[in-house]
């Protein structure tokens, strides 16, 4: 390279957003991620003695994935190469390993390899890496937002350590954005800004978690805020506000924040907390999830988890569904709150759900299920030849519309899958024993034992 190159490098990374400017180069500098690159971690130490074994860095975006990736870069001895999923193929993927195995036999090096959005790679090219991963002539450091265990070759995820990577707690952006402030070199710190504690927790909100938003936001920010007569800035809350746009929310709706967040919004309704059960739906309806589904789900947690507590929750989620469905949106988040805020604040019991399942696995297990003569059907040609129905006792032509028989399969004897725990199962399991006290009504209680039981 020769000064004119040089020269031209370095204004080009002076001129890179504050994001790329303010990338950390060493672990030291790296800001949140404790669990994964702090002291004494075993990444750390891996780095660190330069033993690095095969890894994929998973998390969203903003939180460090391909920051690790260039700490490595320049920690290691080995030889680092790089590649991008979107833009290469497996004729670049071949031409690396041609170089590894050049590097290998000449200078006896290793090399790693980086390959950022692994998951963009397709079957075929994900198979042309993985004999050179397996055989260690390629050390892979693969960056993914999408969960490696779905979207990448099951054998390179064998052959790898996964790291998820969390979004990062307000506390490191505002290191981030404090250390961006103040550093002369790569950062802000020549523009003599100060930003005020509003105007910093208004940006910290806003990146989620994501540091590269926080400086981008953060270095946008400076940049249009108007210069004072003393030649500084200052950010206050109105111009942090004008330079962010409206958060997007970080969601997938066929990856894991799909699932993780419909997960919480149906724990938050199990654990009666409405207000946190409204917050996970709005996050959904703000991303474009399906309102179909949301809805869907409340059926089934409607049937699920309250039940027998409240009869009253499954017709009114269902009324709901339909109703998402004959108005649509935006009208539709409306029946949505209202059946999520109702099944939150409803009592809970599972004694339906547990009792059909238990009742399912004797099935499974072969459990006799011959149907006893009296309890046979009549109406069919030859029933009466047969015998079936003789011997039935009709309920209603007794005091109480109740009478003790057997209503078991032949060999059986009575089960209890309601529990004794769930007021409905007294009633139903002393009919089933002969026992006719309880039988006037079902009056079913709520849910906080079923809840223990669980353990959720």
């Amino acid at each position: 390279m020769d000064l004119f190159e040089a020269r031209a490098e370095r204004e080009q990374e002076l001129e890179a957003p504050l994001a790329h400017r303010m990338r950390p180069r060493t672990l030291d500098e790296v800001v949140g991620q404790g669990y994964v690159v702090g002291p004494g971690s075993s990444l750390r130490r891996a780095i660190e003695t330069d033993r690095l074994r095969s890894v994929i860095f998973y998390g969203p975006p903003g939180t460090g994935k391909t920051t690790l990736a260039h700490v490595i870069a320049r920690a290691t001895k080995a030889r680092f190469a790089s590649l991008n999923a979107v833009s290469s193929g497996v004729a670049d993927i071949r031409r690396v390993i041609e170089q590894a195995k050049e590097e290998r036999r000449l200078y006896g090096r290793r090399t790693v390899l980086f390959i950022d959005e692994i998951h963009r790679f397709n079957r075929a090219q994900q198979d042309a890496l993985l004999p050179y991963v397996e055989r260690g002539l390629v050390t892979l450091i693969g960056a993914t937002t999408e969960n490696p265990y779905t979207q990448v070759n099951a054998a390179l995820v064998s052959r790898s350590q996964v790291y998820r990577l969390e979004p990062l707690q307000p506390e490191d952006l505002r290191r981030l954005l404090e250390r961006a402030l103040t550093d002369r070199e790569r950062g802000l710190g020549h523009q003599a800004a100060t930003v005020t504690e509003g105007a910093l927790d208004l940006l910290i909100r806003y990146a989620a978690g994501d540091a590269r938003r926080a400086l981008n936001a953060l270095e946008l920010a400076v940049t249009t805020a108007p210069v004072g007569p003393d030649g500084g800035v200052e950010v206050d809350e109105e111009t942090a506000r004008a330079a962010i746009q409206q958060r997007q929310v970080v969601y997938d709706t066929g990856g894991d924040e799909h699932y993780d967040t419909i997960s919480a919004f149906i724990k938050s309704v199990r654990g009666s907390d409405a207000d946190a059960a409204i917050l996970w739906l709005a996050k959904m309806i703000a991303a474009g999830e399906d309102p179909m589904f949301i809805a869907r789900r409340l059926v089934i947690l409607a049937a699920e988890d309250i039940g027998l507590a409240d009869p009253h929750a499954l017709p009114l989620a269902v009324a709901a569904m339909h109703a998402v469905q004959a108005i649509g949106m935006p009208e539709g988040r409306i029946p949505l709150a209202e059946a999520t805020a109702y099944l939150a604040r409803a009592p809970k019991s599972n004694a339906a759900y547990r009792a059909i399942n238990e009742a399912l696995e004797e099935v499974g297990r072969g459990l006799p299920l011959t149907v006893p003569p009296h309890l046979r059907g009549t109406g069919y040609r030859g029933a009466q030849a047969l015998g079936s129905g003789v011997g039935y006792l009709y309920p209603h032509d007794f005091p109480g519309h109740w009478v003790a028989q057997n209503y078991w399969p032949e060999g059986v004897a009575p089960r209890r899958y309601l529990r004794e725990e769930d007021p409905a199962s007294d009633s139903a399991s002393d009919s089933a024993s002969g026992d006719g006290a309880g039988r006037e009504g079902l009056g079913f209680g709520g849910g906080r034992e079923d809840e223990e039981e669980r353990g959720t």
